[in-house]
């Protein structure tokens, strides 16, 4: 809906339910960039962000679950409660970030979700949450057709997900200027917050007794963020902004404001205006990865200046829109034509060489010729969009805008309801096909436009090389639907591109040599089904990434040293629905030699010959006759070992080399039982240990060490898990005797977290109260071998089922006196006897729990 004014008659006026003091407002923008492969659609291995999988992943453990579930700690350290962090902080979370987080942590999510409907219960039915432009493009430097889209998308994907119309809504790098202000209008979109710097001048609306207020000059970042501001891009048409404070907001990203919640209180107290006005909002912010990732434990700091801080000093804690309902603007403001909160030369970070974001006397000339050429290529683009998408879809363009429902659900109902309200007329299963082709097309040229991909020095960062990723896919996508070739001429801009790396010179070189080899095909994905085959046992009907694979015949043999599959697979594309039949022939000569090679499936009976030819040619025991043999059937196009997918291809190397690894491991075994004597000799005698005894006592112990942990997991009554428990304190005592660095994976130490929070969770929710004290016994044995063993474990979602219990089931229950009882007027009744509870609370503090009664 549009948002008019007639004319300046008054002032809006004040809700009558507002209450005057001061608000505060902390904005965090959660955001990620899309890492997806563009042909797999999922994120792979990042090294740089190990010991985790990704940066989204390493992320999510340093700063989103923690703000969901984060701590207010006693002096002892100990745990007085967990808030939601996102109940308190005004916050948007980027549409791909939100997609990322619902497949990796479920509770996590739902948990952000659940916030906003309890801020919305607090604060009159306005939320915290606010929506977000979809891919994080720089709107100013949008075709119209795109901010559209951007904003619809986002629009979309936050009403699915929370349920309700956004009020609000985030831009990208707070990029803004006056036609992205007349798109998020006409869009519905109530308010946005921008840098203090993005403003040039103010003034009081104009008033019955002050008919033109004076115009007040703040292009200096003068303007008062403590009020919001009215916006009109007419005489009718505005949307209302707020500024964030500048200062606090710098101080909470570069010095130490987040050190303590006194600290930042008193930062926020310094804002506060002493002019006697009925009230003010005091609004900041910042990345919402600096709560936990950039700075480590502040999320602990915001959860104890929401819930105590804030109110000790009779301050309200809200959000914009909530703000807004209760006091509507007073003042007017004129932006500077077109700017963004992190580039002081508008927004020339995104498209020249302007000095942000620079360093090490690099230069980002690369900037223009890359914006210009994804430009070239969006125009080509839309062509084609147009060309084709006439001939299918009654509106290409709308269909555009409501694909966002397929990507937030691309099961096939969902599809089918798509293509049968947008489908110019019945479509063969081909131009189904087509149509998917274009849309993705679109997608993937709005991924393409990603802001990071400009943000940092130099093209060939992975950011920059993402985003050329998408502008290929683009453009085969739209080679396979219209057979038009665009790629030679966007090569030809992207060289126009020069690197800061010597390596690569320029961005033509940088596509060749890190995009290319990256692409993906039908072949490469039947290739890696064939290969990883022969390690795997495949279900008929398999997922490999974003494609569904049928297995139609597979037959494997082995003679000697070689081993043979010949099989079909019939693949589909679950984001076009394109299918391809295969026929493949693979065989593994040893170690890490394969040679696969693929066709298309060409009929029965050319099969069965093929199949009988190979196996009849495998009883010879020759590779030379078999490459032969395959070569002459398939073709000399081969694949092997190099040419799967990485992750997988990692995976096949560690199953490859389980066979050399178990002969080592009892070699190294063997040499230190052998040795035992002298190790222990030179232990005793405080003498250097012979490195070579040393590392056959850690890897011997560790691999003793994984084995237990594998039988724990498995254990299935008290005395299996006792046994294993007291075997693992031996192992612990032998290797802190002999000074022994354990050896454990990261994925082995999150089994046995996850074990302690499954046997803490049978214990207090689904355990025998007769049976409490041995439970108890084995759980804190279990806690004592981990310490023990030093994998250096994290206890939190042990202590967040612990708290909830105490919480909820413990004090109430056992604790409190009939005058605190649940809601219903009864008190629960307590399923422990009164003996037990000491070593319940005992629990707690093992835990590092604050139980005090």
């Amino acid at each position: 809906m549009t948002i008019t004014r007639e004319k300046m008659a008054e002032q809006p006026e004040v809700n009558p339910k507002a209450v005057s003091g001061v608000y505060v407002t902390v904005h965090g923008h959660f955001y990620q960039p899309p890492r997806e492969n563009p042909y797999l659609n999922t994120i792979e291995r990042q090294p740089s962000a190990s010991p985790f999988h990704d940066w989204n992943e390493r992320i999510y453990h340093e700063c989103y679950r923690p703000n969901a579930f984060a701590r207010i700690l006693n002096d002892k350290g100990q745990v007085i409660d967990i808030v939601n962090n996102f109940e308190y902080l005004s916050f948007n979370i980027g549409p791909t970030l939100m997609s990322w987080l619902e497949s990796y942590d479920l509770e996590v999510y739902q948990r952000i979700i659940a916030a906003d409907q309890r801020s919305r219960e607090r604060l009159d039915g306005h939320g915290n949450a606010i929506a977000q432009v979809y891919n994080h493009i720089i709107l100013p430097l949008a075709n119209r057709r795109d901010k559209q889209t951007q904003i619809r998308w986002g629009k979309q994907d936050f009403r699915t997900r929370f349920g309700r119309d956004p009020e609000g809504m985030w831009l990208a790098e707070t990029a803004v200027d006056y036609n992205t202000l007349e798109v998020l209008i006409e869009e519905g979109i109530k308010f946005t917050i921008l840098a203090p710097s993005q403003a040039e001048r103010c003034r009081a609306l104009p008033t019955t007794t002050q008919s033109n207020p004076e115009w007040i000059q703040v292009g200096g970042s003068q303007i008062d963020p403590t009020r919001p501001y009215r916006c009109f891009i007419d005489k009718k048409r505005y949307i209302d902004i707020f500024f964030y404070d500048g200062p606090i907001s710098r101080d909470m990203g570069f010095n130490d404001v987040l050190n303590s919640s006194h600290i930042f209180s008193r930062r926020i107290g310094q804002a506060v205006k002493g002019d006697h006005r009925q009230s003010q909002i005091i609004s900041v912010a910042t990345d919402g990865e600096t709560f936990g990732h950039h700075k480590q434990g502040t999320e602990k700091c915001l959860a104890y200046a929401f819930i105590k801080e804030f109110p000790r000093k009779g301050w309200t804690v809200s959000n914009f829109a909530h703000y807004l309902s209760l006091h509507p603007p007073q003042w007017e403001v004129i932006l500077k034509p077109v700017t963004a909160w992190s580039c002081s030369h508008g927004v020339d970070r995104w498209q020249d060489d302007c000095g942000c974001g620079g360093g090490g006397g690099w230069h980002q000339r690369w900037r223009r010729p890359l914006r210009e050429g994804l430009n070239s290529l969006r125009d080509q683009l839309i062509d084609i969009f147009e060309d084709f998408g006439a001939k299918l879809f009654r509106d290409p363009w709308l269909a555009r805008d409501e694909y966002i429902e397929v990507i937030l659900d691309r099961t096939p109902e969902t599809v089918e309801k798509f293509l049968l309200r947008h489908q110019k007329q019945p479509l063969t299963p081909l131009q189904e096909i087509d149509a998917l082709r274009l849309l993705e097309m679109q997608r993937h040229s709005l991924l393409m436009y990603t802001s990071c991909g400009w943000f940092f020095e130099e093209i060939s960062r992975p950011e920059g090389v993402q985003i050329l990723r998408y502008a290929a896919r683009a453009m085969e996508l739209a080679s396979e639907v219209s057979g038009i070739q665009l790629e030679e001429e966007f090569r030809k801009l992207l060289t126009l591109a020069p690197s800061n790396v010597e390596l690569f010179d320029n961005g033509g070189v940088v596509y060749e040599r890190l995009v290319v080899s990256a692409q993906i095909n039908f072949e490469q994905v039947a290739a890696h089904y064939a290969i990883s085959s022969l390690l795997t046992d495949y279900d008929e009907v398999e997922r490999i990434y974003c494609y569904h694979a049928q297995q139609l015949d597979y037959q494997k043999q082995q003679i000697g040293s070689l081993t043979l599959a010949v099989g079909q697979v019939r693949l589909v594309s679950e984001i076009t629905r394109e299918s391809n039949h295969y026929v493949f022939g693979i065989l593994h000569l040893g170690g890490w030699d394969f040679h696969c090679c693929i066709q298309q499936f060409s009929g029965r009976n050319v099969y069965s010959q093929f199949k009988a030819q190979l196996f009849e040619t495998l009883k010879e025991a020759s590779v030379a006759k078999m490459i032969l043999e395959m070569s002459n059937l398939f073709g000399y196009k081969t694949f092997g070992l190099p040419h799967l997918f990485a992750e997988e291809r990692h995976k096949i190397m560690e199953l490859l080399l389980g066979n050399t690894k178990k002969r080592l491991d009892q070699l190294y075994n063997q040499a230190y039982r052998d040795n035992y004597g002298i190790l222990a000799a030179f232990h005793r005698e405080e003498l250097p240990v012979p490195v070579e005894l040393q590392v056959a006592a850690e890897i011997a112990l560790s691999n003793h060490c994984l084995a237990m942990i594998a039988a724990l997991e498995q254990a299935n009554s008290p005395s299996q898990i006792s046994a294993c428990l007291t075997e693992l304190e031996a192992i612990a005592a032998e290797a802190n005797h002999l000074n022994c660095q354990l050896k454990i994976p990261v994925l082995n130490k999150r089994r046995f977290e996850d074990l302690i929070v499954k046997t803490l969770w049978q214990i207090l929710q689904d355990g025998d109260p007769q049976d409490l004290e041995a439970d108890l016994e084995r759980f804190e044995q279990m806690l004592t071998v981990s310490e023990q063993l030093h994998l250096g474990l994290s206890r939190e979602k042990a202590q967040e089922i612990y708290h909830h219990c105490l919480h909820q089931q413990i004090l109430p229950a056992c604790f409190l006196d009939d005058n605190n009882h649940n809601g219903n007027g009864t008190r629960p009744s307590c399923p422990w006897q009164s003996q037990q509870l000491p070593n319940l609370l005992k629990l707690g503090q093992k835990l590092a729990v604050d139980v005090t009664v």
